[in-house]
């Protein structure tokens, strides 16, 4: 490995350890001309998963839009980066067990939202809301009372949605 200060070809591995569970290699390295560290990490080459799209269109899959989309709907929750990591390492690890070249952005969207479940459940409907596509206040209503465990007490505080006028606020003291 060539040192990225000096350019040389000379270096020795003073620490490996394993992360995103086991998927990718991490070594520290001593440049034995220069003496400055540096990093590397080795992952496994897998061939290029291409994502068929709702509308199907083929795109290569992008690991990097899956996180932005993770770390949007964990945005202000207490869920880690190792966590997100971990999410995508598992969706990763089942496509890659379930499909050789070409999967639905369906079964990822899907497998994403059941992950998401088991670690939040507010990051779980900020996803689903954006990944659904949710129009209007039922879709929203008609697809949480499907995800959570007890449909009859989310449509209990949802019914004020579909009929606005019965709305209570309390009144404001008006100072003169």
């Amino acid at each position: 490995m060539r040192c990225p200060f000096c350019h040389q070809d000379n270096d020795k591995v003073v620490d490996t350890r394993t992360s995103d569970d086991g998927f990718v290699v991490r070594r520290r390295r001593t440049c034995c001309a220069c003496g400055k560290r540096f990093t590397t990490y080795e992952r496994v080459e897998a061939t290029q998963v291409r994502v068929i799209k709702r509308n199907g269109q083929r795109v290569p899959y992008d690991r990097q839009k899956l996180r932005q989309g993770l770390e949007r709907a964990c945005w202000k929750r207490q869920i880690s980066d190792t966590q997100i990591s971990t999410l995508i390492a598992q969706v990763e690890s089942d496509i890659d067990s379930m499909f050789e070249t070409e999967v639905e952005s369906q079964f990822i969207g899907e497998r994403v939202m059941q992950y998401l479940g088991e670690l939040d459940q507010v990051a779980l409907v900020r996803f689903a809301s954006v990944y659904r596509h949710f129009q209007d206040a039922s879709d929203f209503a008609k697809d949480l009372t499907e995800m959570l465990e007890d449909p009859d007490d989310v449509l209990r505080h949802l019914k004020h949605l579909q009929n606005p006028t019965k709305l209570r606020f309390p009144k404001a003291n008006k100072k003169r």
